[in-house]
């Protein structure tokens, strides 16, 4: 008895119907920008590359959804979600008419980019309606609803010349609410959501559904999908700008050209699902990528003059190829794309039937991302280079890699096949290590882990944990050095010809921390549910982006200042590391360890900042990566910076540290928790006041190292403040990694008590010395206040197992002792992490206030009044919380307890 028993040829006709006419809907409303941004981007006077980042962002939206719209479509069901993410959608399309500024159109496309998530819903949904048989047939039909992008190239101009681009938006966003009603009204249910209910099994955690993302090959078809959808978007985004500015057409006769090539790539899918049920899907990528290649070498080939030295003289020749065979190549190139699109997708639902939403959201997501990316690309590529073709060259030399992957893999796994095996292959042997459904094991997950057991400990576990912990520290420390580089790098903006105002200075010193602090609450989870190993290598390669952009950016001085926001943003990759750095380095060791432990992966981690002010300013005075990084800046006095270099500089370790945590760490199979499990900390009154105090002591430090640098040169600008300010950093990351052992002999409450205590008093210091113009004092005062911020993130972290190992048995007395040990553990972790996040948003909020104070009345000195009022509040809550007579750690900490706390977490 299965789920499918009793459903009729009726039922999958309107499901799938249903599916296909909504995505298609979707879709046309996902790629709205390539038409009416045509006109916004004369209206607003945009810059190519600006260009490319508006009608790049909804795919960003639709992009990252995928990955969560899949998840819930498995555990609600798609009749819900596919008819809420239609009307939010159309609600979004709505509001683009309502904004008055680039900002606001691109805050009005991120929400609009949530019509793209609607693929992953419908790959959920309709696959769940069909066997295996022919569930490729069924997601090439539901998949041809990307000739909604079609649509759009069709209808859309006309609608605009007659009533304008706010009629094609009215228009649109009414039409995707209508559907997303009648959606809801007329499908039904899926029937494994049905049986799920009547059976009354719970939906599926997200630990279970993510756990085949830990598989390569599924990273692999991701990257498949990138360029087979990806570009496809992207095509489908940059075709009509192509068109008008290369051949001159208008806006409607280059909307319908450039629809030719999105009818291709759509309505062929249905054709590409029936040819992988018929052939299998490796034969089907094979002529995928065969053909791209082919086609994109002559897209490539640019406009040419030759002149050849002939025996009668000199021959002269061009080639360019004209509208028609430019048009017609393009078809041909949608149809392979079409094939490719539906080959991909037909092995998730076959190898991966009960991660359908987690699989195929991770592989529609990273094509998705092709579409932000790409266009992107394109628009820079065409900035640098000037010629036209560039962006199919792009794409030329991406589908060779991939093409040269796949068959690699391909042979690789032939060649280990003998006799009968060769004849067991299945129809997909690129996807070697999953053909069974059921494995979603790993390899270097460790499933017998006993730290606490002496004589594991000693034969195996303190080898492998160390292992784990200096392959973590260097990355830890690179993502520090790469979240605060703009501490140091817009100190010298105004020198090297941007002309930036104070107020825009302090926000690109602020921006890293608010994105970095924001993703600390999402990564605070992830390693339970992704695994310390793979996650810890996506985090690391992420630091790529920022370091990489940096690089280019500031060598022209026209760059506008939207793509150092968005770098900005970009490198609170880096902040987001400490929290998922942090959780699992707290597995792996037992608790006579994990003290010192995490003291050494904060303590050296935090080290990045101090690293990073230390070699920045001496890495952009030279030329050290010769032509391929660039020409130097000249300065208004004659001198040369390279401050390419001040991103440039961490690529090559970023890399090597990368490829470390993939070959060296490990997983922890205890480890694993979904979010539901982590997230019953946020009912902890405790988990809220720690994340207060955190904020007191970390959310100062990174703060205090963000704003530093731009602040001293402001106060004073006659002293060469880049010689000195990377000691703050330093004095607090080493104060942190080396007093965790007070915390531990005399209770992390008293010493967070005295530290606040103390950091009043520096705060008065800073205030009287910047009255007197004394940077003797200013700079001593600081440095008081670093080191105490180093002691209190000690302190402060000493607390949390302290608190939960007393709280737990209160809240959960029914648990034995084992139980109430592992999770006083689970909390206390998660609790560090999602405190760690909370704190980090001082690196965004005291610069800003900084820049505030200054602005307002011309000193800082009022934003530093702002925070000795904050630590005075800190002070009362540890009196009344944690010190004082009869509160929770006092007799604790004074040795009156039965209980005797964990010991530090002393970081």
């Amino acid at each position: 008895m299965t789920a499918l028993d009793g459903v009729t040829r009726t039922d999958q006709t309107r499901a799938l119907g249903l599916s296909t006419f909504a995505f298609t809907a979707c879709f046309a409303v996902w790629t709205i920008f390539s038409i009416i941004g045509v006109a916004i981007k004369a209206e607003l006077g945009l810059s190519e590359s600006q260009f490319g980042i508006l009608v790049a962002t909804p795919i960003l939206t639709g992009s990252v959804t995928r990955l969560f719209l899949g998840v819930w479509t498995e555990k609600y069901g798609g009749r819900l979600v596919f008819s809420a993410q239609m009307i939010l959608t159309a609600l979004a399309t709505w509001a683009l008419t309502l904004a008055d500024s680039y900002f606001m159109y691109l805050v009005a496309a991120l929400g609009i980019g949530l019509a793209g998530g609607s693929f992953i819903i419908g790959v959920a949904y309709v696959s769940r309606w069909y066997d295996a048989g022919h569930q490729g047939t069924a997601l090439g039909i539901f998949g041809a609803g990307n000739v909604g992008a079609a649509v759009t190239k069709f209808v859309a101009p006309f609608v605009m010349v007659a009533y304008g681009w706010h009629g094609v938006a009215y228009a649109w966003a009414a039409a995707l609410a209508v559907i997303g009603v009648l959606f809801f009204l007329f499908a039904k249910e899926d029937p494994e959501l049905i049986e799920r209910r009547k059976r009354g099994v719970r939906a599926p955690s997200m630990a279970e559904q993510f756990a085949p993302l830990r598989n390569l090959q599924v990273w692999r078809f991701s990257l498949y999908y990138f360029l087979v959808f990806g570009a496809f978007v992207a095509l489908a985004l940059w075709l009509p700008h192509y068109l008008i500015d290369v051949y001159g057409l208008d806006v409607k006769t280059a909307g319908m050209a450039a629809a030719s090539f999105s009818l291709s790539a759509s309505l062929f899918r249905a054709y590409g699902g029936h040819l992988s049920d018929k052939f299998g899907a490796r034969s089907v990528m094979y002529w995928t990528f065969g053909f791209s290649m082919v086609l994109l070498f002559m897209l490539s080939y640019p406009p040419t003059n030759y002149v050849i030295q002939g025996k009668d003289g000199v021959i002269a020749f061009s080639t360019q190829m004209g509208l028609w065979p430019f048009v017609a190549t393009l078809f041909a190139l949608g149809f392979f794309m079409s094939l490719g699109k539906a080959a991909v997708f037909k092995h998730i639902p076959v190898y991966y039937p009960g991660h359908v939403g987690a699989v195929g959201g991770l592989v529609g997501m990273i094509g998705g991302l092709g579409g932000f990316v790409l266009p992107i690309l394109f628009g820079t590529l065409l900035d640098l280079s000037g010629i036209y073709t560039s962006c199919f060259a792009l794409l030329f030399a991406l589908v060779g890699v991939a093409l040269l992957w796949m068959h690699m893999s391909v042979r690789a796994m032939e060649r280990k096949a003998h006799g009968e095996a060769l004849d067991s292959l299945p129809a997909l042997p690129e996807m070697q290590e999953i053909h069974d459904p059921e494995r979603t094991v790993m390899p270097r997950v460790l499933e017998d882990w006993r730290p606490e057991e002496p004589g594991f400990w000693q034969d195996k576990g303190r080898r492998i944990a160390r292992r784990n912990l200096w392959i973590s520290i260097p990355a830890l420390l690179l993502a520090f050095s790469v979240w605060m580089v703009w501490s140091m790098v817009v100190a010298r903006l105004p020198a090297i010809g941007f002309d930036f105002t104070t107020s825009q200075l302090f926000w690109l010193a602020a921006l890293p921390g608010l994105s970095g602090a924001t993703l600390r609450i999402f990564y605070s989870f992830m390693v339970p549910i992704f695994g310390g190993r793979l996650w810890t290598t996506l985090s690391t390669a992420s630091l790529l982006l920022p370091a990489i952009g940096i690089g280019y950016a500031v060598q022209d001085a026209g760059t506008p200042y939207l793509i150092f926001l968005t770098l900005a943003l970009l490198c609170g990759f880096g902040g987001g590391n400490f929290a998922s750095s942090m959780a699992n380095i707290a597995f792996f060791f037992p608790k006579a360890e994990k003290g010192n432990a995490l003291a050494m992966n904060a303590g050296l981690g935090n080290l990045g900042v101090s690293v990073m002010q230390f070699l920045v300013p001496i890495v952009i005075t030279a030329g050290v990566f010769g032509a391929l990084g660039g020409a130097p800046q000249t300065l208004s006095d004659g001198g040369q910076l390279w401050m390419q270099n001040a991103g440039f500089v961490w690529v090559p370790f970023i890399l090597a540290a990368t490829a470390a945590a993939w070959i060296g760490m490990d997983d922890i199979a205890d480890a694993r928790a979904s979010f539901r499990e982590q997230a019953i900390i946020f009912s902890r009154k405790h988990n809220w006041l720690m994340c207060i105090l955190y904020t007191g002591t970390f959310g100062s430090f990174i703060g205090y190292s963000a704003g530093f640098p731009l602040l001293t040169r402001l106060s004073f600008p006659d002293v060469n403040a880049m010689q000195y300010v990377f000691l703050g950093p330093l004095v607090g990351a080493l104060s942190r990694a080396g007093t965790g052992w007070i915390s531990d002999r005399f209770g992390g409450g008293r010493v967070t008590f005295w530290v606040f205590a103390a950091m009043i008093l520096a705060v008065f210091g800073v205030i009287a010395s910047l009255g007197a113009g004394s940077f003797a004092g200013f700079f001593a005062a600081f440095m008081a206040l670093f080191f105490l911020t180093g002691v209190g993130n000690a302190s402060t972290f000493q607390m949390i197992p302290a608190i939960m190992g007393r709280e737990v048995p209160r809240l959960l007395p029914d648990l034995d002792a084992a139980a109430r040990r592992k999770q006083a553990e689970r909390e206390s972790a998660a609790i560090i992490a999602f405190t760690s996040a909370i704190a980090a948003y001082g690196a965004f909020f005291i610069p800003k206030a900084y820049g505030t104070s200054i602005a307002m009345t011309g000193s800082p000195v009022g934003a530093l009044w702002g925070f000795l009022v904050f630590y005075a509040v800190c002070l009362a809550i540890t009196w009344v919380y944690y010190t004082r007579r009869g509160s929770l750690l006092h007799d604790l900490e004074r040795g009156k307890a039965a209980q005797t706390p964990a010991p530090s977490p002393a970081q």
